[in-house]
């Protein structure tokens, strides 16, 4: 489905008469707190639960993509964790190959990403001092057991880290995530980095949210274009 801007405006108008008012509210509200200037990228994760619950923190705090590396583990959505939150974010999977997390560094690269390692083994900066404004930067988390790959220690662009006072060394991933995650959403709220979705990411996505909103969506967007055959994808 690629409609221009043009369409997806009406399309967008047209689906909002299907919800309820504060329905249709509160989807266009969340989408303006939404941002793509930090991902996360979740490295080999084996166990669902942590893995679900990354997912449900990044959607909380308006994170919209999440990059999931698949090399030794797939990865598994747990249900009962995820709470449906994943419904409403872009999940991209690297697996086709023998070096996932090498695409995975390599796709962010070419979208402008910072190569972020997460580590409190190596030399990196305090999460409290990570500089958001110095431009886009994808989070990247290790599994449980490993923490990160050699590939992405040896290729990470900065390293980051929470400072720890007690005899714990790390800890459990989707509680590194989700304070992670919101330590960096304040600093972006509170910075002079425009961060908000352009505006056709942001049609593209508030069309791909009320679809999912709307019962049959589908049929009630062939039957409005048929019925307005001037709009042209």
């Amino acid at each position: 489905m690629d409609y221009s801007i043009t369409v997806q405006r009406y399309l967008v108008d047209h689906l909002c008469t299907f919800l309820l008012e504060e329905r249709s509210e509160l989807i266009k509200r969340v989408l303006s707190n939404r941002t793509r200037h930090i991902t996360v990228c979740l490295e080999d994760i084996y166990q669902s639960q942590n893995a679900s619950a990354v997912l449900r923190s990044a959607e909380a705090f308006g994170l919209q993509d999440i990059h999931i590396v698949e090399g030794n583990n797939s990865f598994l959505i747990n249900r009962d964790v995820v709470r449906g939150s994943d419904k409403w974010l872009t999940l991209q999977r690297y697996s086709d190959s023998s070096n996932p997390t090498q695409d995975a560094i390599d796709s962010l690269r070419a979208q402008g990403y910072r190569i972020v390692a997460t580590s409190p083994h190596v030399n990196g900066v305090a999460l409290d001092d990570f500089d958001v404004e110095k431009g886009k930067c994808a989070i990247f988390f290790g599994n449980e057991h490993n923490g990160i790959s050699q590939t992405l220690l040896s290729q990470a662009d900065e390293f980051l880290y929470i400072p720890m006072l007690g005899f714990t060394e790390s800890f459990n991933i989707s509680v590194a995530a989700a304070m992670t995650i919101h330590t960096l959403r304040h600093k972006l709220d509170g910075s002079n980095v425009a961060w908000q979705l352009p505006e056709e990411e942001h049609y593209d996505l508030l069309l791909k949210w009320l679809m999912k909103a709307v019962k049959r969506s589908d049929l009630i967007i062939e039957r409005f274009l048929e019925e307005n055959p001037n709009l042209s994808k």
